[in-house]
Parts: structure tokens; sequence; C-alpha cells
């Protein structure tokens, strides 16, 4: 997942042999929530997601195995909304979350979080995200 997530802050988008066919792609909060399945699914989502965007980046700070199936990276987020002409800094949390799920050394399921709590309330690090505060 490291090396996925270093690549993605490249911009290096191109491979997907890291994913299971039938990965699960989740927007978890945010006004763009969505959910999505297969490669296709994960592509058109992304489509979506980055027409409302202007200069959508995604930083990562940390990247955590969970657990035998699940791995966590910590990005940092930035962008301006199209619509707003606002910063997210201006309208959010720029800090995000990104929860792989493996299986067989496939990711099963990809959940996009904008809220980094949430994120960790969901993996059941919720004490981390006050700790933080």
């Amino acid at each position: 997942m490291r090396s996925l997530r270093l690549a993605w802050d490249r911009g290096d988008f191109s491979t997907t042999d890291w994913a299971h066919p039938e990965i699960e792609y989740v927007i978890v909060d945010g006004s763009s929530r969505r959910r999505s399945t297969g490669l296709s699914g994960i592509a058109a989502a992304w489509r979506d997601f980055l027409a409302d965007w202007e200069d959508w980046r995604a930083q990562t700070t940390d990247i955590r195995e969970l657990d035998s199936e699940r791995v966590l990276a910590l990005v940092n987020l930035s962008g301006r909304n199209r619509a707003s002409g606002l910063e997210l800094a201006q309208i959010g949390s720029t800090e995000g979350a990104n929860v792989f799920h493996v299986r067989n050394g496939k990711v099963t399921k990809f959940a996009l979080y904008l809220d980094r709590d949430r994120a960790l309330a969901d993996v059941g690090l919720a004490s981390q995200a006050r700790a933080a505060e």
C-alpha cells in the first residue's frame, strides 16, 4: 500500500494490478459521497469527484497496518471547489484518510475519507483523533 499511495502522491494512477476486479470504492463523507464497484466504477466515481475540484491533491503523511486485512493511509488534502471558488481549508478539513481492505494481496475495498477524525473513529482509533486535538 505504501508504494501505491506514494505513486498516487506523484499523480501516477497507471497501475490497477493492486485492485480486486470487484473492488468496492466508497467516498464516505463530504458532499461527494458515493459508492461504486469495479475498476470502471472507480474511474467514473473519481471523474465525477474531480469535476467538482480544481488542483485536487492528496499527500500521504503516514501509513499504518491496522490488522491483517486493513491499512490506513493518512493524507493531507487541498483543492479549490469549482462551484464556490473556495479552498478546501475554507470549507472543511484538510486532513483525510484512506482505508484499504486487502485480501490475498488485492484491495477489495477502498474507502476515501475527507474527515480524518471520522476515519479514525470508524477503524477504532477515535482516541487518537481526540489526542491530536
